[in-house]
């Protein structure tokens, strides 16, 4: 069964697209990661005053549904680092991961495959 691993920003652009990506991927066998970092940070997204209402808000519905849906997913604990660093360490110690990500700095730091989102509906394996 492939895993893939899913970060911040793609989790929220689904939640802001209305993608059920937690449906979608495990309907097509992906054993799905997320891990306790990029939580922690929709929750830092969540409480800050200072960002956007609607990043404030599509964090909070990204919190909910997955607390909803916690059965769906693993969320390991991957160190105290930025999260992208330990997102690259992690994908680097499993070749086979496949990393969920819209972030183009974090595609360049990666060797793995890659899950985009196209046409803004469309999950998709590069």
């Amino acid at each position: 069964m492939p895993s893939v691993l899913i970060d911040t920003n793609f989790i929220m652009t689904c939640v802001r697209q209305k993608i059920d990506f937690l449906e979608q991927l495990e309907l097509e066998g992906f054993r799905i990661i997320i891990p306790k970092q990029v939580i922690l940070e929709l929750r830092r997204v969540a409480d800050k005053k200072n960002k956007k209402l609607k990043h404030r808000e599509n964090a909070e519905l990204s919190i909910r549904l997955l607390e909803h849906n916690k059965d769906k997913f693993q969320s390991p604990n991957l160190g105290r680092k930025h999260v992208d660093k330990l997102i690259v360490k992690y994908a680097k110690e499993h070749p086979r991961l496949i990393v969920a990500t819209l972030d183009r700095e974090l595609k360049k730091k990666i060797q793995n495959k890659k899950m985009t989102l196209r046409e803004k509906k469309r999950i998709e394996v590069i």
